[in-house]
C-alpha cells in the first residue's frame, strides 16, 4: 500500500496521539518501571523523540543540502514492504543504536517527554506540508538499520516505529496484568 502526503500525515498524527494517550494513562510507576528488563514507557519516549528530531530535521534542510545522501533511482517502497523489511531486521538481532539510546527516566520527566514528542510531530507535519509528492521519492536518508532510505519510507518508518513501540508498551502491560492475576489466584 502506498501512502500519499496526506495518508502519510494522518498515519504520523494518529501513531503518536495515541502514542501519548497510553503515556498518559500509566501511573508514575509504570511510566518509569523497565518491565522484564525492557525500556520503561518514559525509555520508549525518549527513544521516539531522539529517533524522530533527525528526520523532522532533515524534512526542514533546503534540498540541495539532501543531495548528499544521494537521489533514489527506484521508486519507494510501500508501506508494506517497509515494515516487513524493518521487521526481518529486527528478526535477524538488530538493536538500536547507541545513538537512540534512552537514558535513565524519572516520573517528573513525563510531562516534558510528552511535549517534546509533540513537537517533533508538529515539525513533522509542518515540514512534510512543504514537499512534493515527488521529492517524498526522490530524496534520501541514512537509516541505522535499513541504509539509505527514501523520505516517504523515512515517514513510513517513523509511524510505524511509534506503532512497534506503542504494541510493546501494550503488550508489557497485558504481561503485567496476567500476573498479577496468576498471583491473586495463588494467594486466594
Amino acid at each position: 500500500m502506498y501512502l500519499n502526503q496526506h495518508e502519510i500525515h494522518s498515519q504520523i498524527n494518529s501513531s503518536f496521539d495515541h502514542f501519548v494517550d497510553f503515556v498518559q494513562t500509566l501511573p508514575d510507576q509504570r511510566f518509569t518501571a523497565t518491565p522484564y528488563g525492557k525500556w520503561s514507557a518514559g525509555q520508549q519516549l525518549q527513544h521516539l523523540i531522539k529517533s524522530s528530531r533527525p528526520v523532522a530535521t532533515a524534512m526542514g534542510y533546503p534540498k540541495i543540502l539532501l543531495r548528499y545522501f544521494g537521489a533514489s533511482r527506484q521508486p519507494s517502497r510501500s508501506y508494506s514492504t517497509l515494515v516487513e523489511d524493518y521487521r526481518q531486521v529486527l528478526a535477524h538481532g538488530a538493536k538500536s543504536t547507541l545513538t537512540y539510546l534512552p537514558g535513565v527516566i524519572y516520573s517528573a520527566q513525563r510531562p516534558v517527554l510528552i511535549q517534546a514528542f509533540l513537537k517533533q510531530k508538529e515539525r513533522l507535519l509542518e515540514n512534510l506540508g512543504k514537499w512534493s509528492e515527488s521529492d517524498l521519492d526522490k530524496y534520501r536518508l541514512p537509516h541505522p538499520l535499513l541504509g539509505k532510505i527514501t523520505m516517504r519510507e523515512m515517514l513510513y518508518f517513523t509511524a510505524y516505529h511509534t506503532e512497534h513501540h506503542l504494541e510493546q508498551l501494550k503488550f508489557h502491560e497485558l504481561q503485567r496484568h496476567n500476573w498479577e492475576n496468576q498471583l491473586q489466584q495463588l494467594i486466594f
